[in-house]
This record gives C-alpha cells, structure tokens and sequence, in this order.
C-alpha cells in the first residue's frame, strides 16, 4: 500500500481549495509585473512576516501551557479547601465542648457535646463522598475489611463480620482505609 502524498494533485483540489479563475490571473499578473529581485524581496518580507506570526502564536501557546499548569496546581493544591472549612467548624464545636466540660462539673454534657461533634464530623465526611464502610453481620470481603482475628460465633455465620476494631472508610468507590475486623468461624460446636 502506498503512502498518500502530503500534497493533493492539482487535479484533486476541489471546493475551497480551488482559486477563480480571476484570483489565478491577478496572482500571475502580480509575479509577471515584478522582476526576479522584487519577487525574491517580497518572498522574503512576506516569510519574515510569517516566521514572526509562528513566533507569537508559539509566545502564546506557551503562556496557555504554563497558565493551564499552575491553574491545575492550585486546583489539586486547594481541592481540600471545602472540607477543610467544614472540619474547622467542628473543631470550634470540640473546643467549646472541651471548655464546657472544664467550667461544668457534669460529665453527661461533655459527653453529649462530644458525641454532637462527632456527629458533625461525620456528616462532614459523608457530605465529601466519604462513607463509613459496614461490617457487623456483613459478608466478609477482603477488599474492605482487614481481618485480625477468627473467634467462633453462635450468632453470625462463617465468613461473616462478627466485631469490628476499628472502622474502616470509602471515597466514593475507593477504599481509604479497611475496617479492621473479627470474623466468625461459625458456632463453637
């Protein structure tokens, strides 16, 4: 198979690319009248001219470039910026609740501001594509949860979540840290 040439034969040129008639005969009429020195002079600006149009439009491609990288830096350098505001407002609300139970005897208010911050974090985190990844009772999946331990377990099936230690947390579909788990090994017996 031969390679196509990178120029149409002058019988391929067709639509657009076609000259008028009146256009090809004030071209000829334009090279006929000037001298070989002129034309060659004229060649020559009009290269200059060109060269000095790549060289903007290279400027400009160039400035593009390095204006779309930074762009894209401070984007991924930002991207936190929304949960960041988020979590400063549940840190005030755990200060406040530190504060509390420092000026209050009772421990039960302490308790039930930190447990409303901890709902507040919470919410956060769902509220950023974060979930919190289910265990107790679930099918065991080494994809989302890392065993430590088998203990025996009358009430959940083998292979099946029976405690969890520690929880684990989704982004979206990805997995950002695996629930630590027990799995059951099925009932003693």
């Amino acid at each position: 198979m031969s390679k196509p040439s990178e120029f149409p034969a002058d019988d391929m040129l067709t639509g657009d690319d076609d000259l008028s008639m009146q256009d090809q005969s004030e071209i000829s009429a334009d090279v006929s009248s000037q001298s070989p020195e002129e034309r060659i002079q004229s060649l020559v600006a009009e290269l200059a001219e060109t060269g000095k149009k790549a060289l903007r439009y290279q400027a400009d491609m160039d400035n593009y470039r390095r204006r779309a990288r930074r762009e894209a830096e401070d984007t991924a350098r930002y991207a936190a910026m929304p949960l960041l505001t988020e979590l400063l407002d549940a840190v005030d609300n755990l200060n406040r609740a530190i504060e509390a139970g420092q000026t209050s005897p009772d421990s039960t208010a302490l308790a039930e501001g930190v447990k409303m911050v901890a709902g507040q974090l919470a919410q956060t985190l769902e509220n950023h594509g974060c979930q919190q990844i289910e265990t107790v009772g679930q099918p065991f999946d080494p994809n989302q949860h890392q065993a430590v331990q088998m203990i025996p377990s009358d009430d959940v099936p083998e292979n099946h979540v029976a405690a969890e230690l520690r929880a684990g947390f989704r982004l979206h579909d990805r997995v950002v840290r695996p629930a630590q788990v027990m799995v059951s090994t099925g009932s003693k017996a």
